[in-house]
C-alpha cells in the first residue's frame, strides 16, 4: 500500500483525508506543523505529500515543499490549501512551488483519489 503524508493544521482535515486514503487502500501518516513534518517526511519517506500552504504561516506549504526538495525527497506534492480564497491570487505550481499539483479546498474526494492515482503511477 502506499504510503501518503498529510501536512495539515487542521484537524478535521487530517482526519477527513485519512479516512478517506484508508478506504482507498492508502497508509497515510500525518503532521500539523512545519517541524514535524519535516521529521515525518525524513523517516516515513512517503510515496506523495498532501501539503497545506498556510500553518502556523502565511507561507509554511510553500517552504516544507521547497525544504523536501532541498533535502532529495522526491515524492509527488499535492498542495491543498485555501489560500487563493484568501488572498484573491490564483497560485499554481512553478519553479518556485516545486509541487505536483495545486488543488483548492474543499477538494471533491474523487477529484483528489484521480490525482493521487495519477502521481502515483
Amino acid at each position: 500500500m502506499p504510503k501518503i503524508a498529510i501536512i495539515d493544521d487542521d484537524p478535521d482535515i487530517l482526519e477527513a483525508i485519512k479516512i478517506l486514503l484508508i478506504n482507498n487502500g492508502y497508509t497515510p501518516v500525518t503532521a500539523n506543523n512545519p517541524d514535524d513534518a519535516i521529521n515525518l517526511v525524513k523517516s516515513e519517506q512517503p510515496d506523495l505529500i498532501i501539503l497545506d500552504i498556510m500553518m502556523v504561516e502565511a507561507d509554511d506549504g510553500f517552504y516544507l515543499a521547497n525544504k523536501f526538495r532541498k533535502l532529495g525527497i522526491k515524492a509527488p506534492i499535492i498542495l491543498l490549501t485555501s489560500i487563493s480564497k484568501v488572498t484573491g491570487f490564483e497560485y499554481g505550481t512553478s519553479e518556485t512551488v516545486p509541487a505536483d499539483v495545486f488543488l483548492e479546498k474543499p477538494v471533491e474526494s474523487k477529484i483528489l483519489l484521480e490525482k493521487i492515482a495519477e502521481l502515483l503511477q
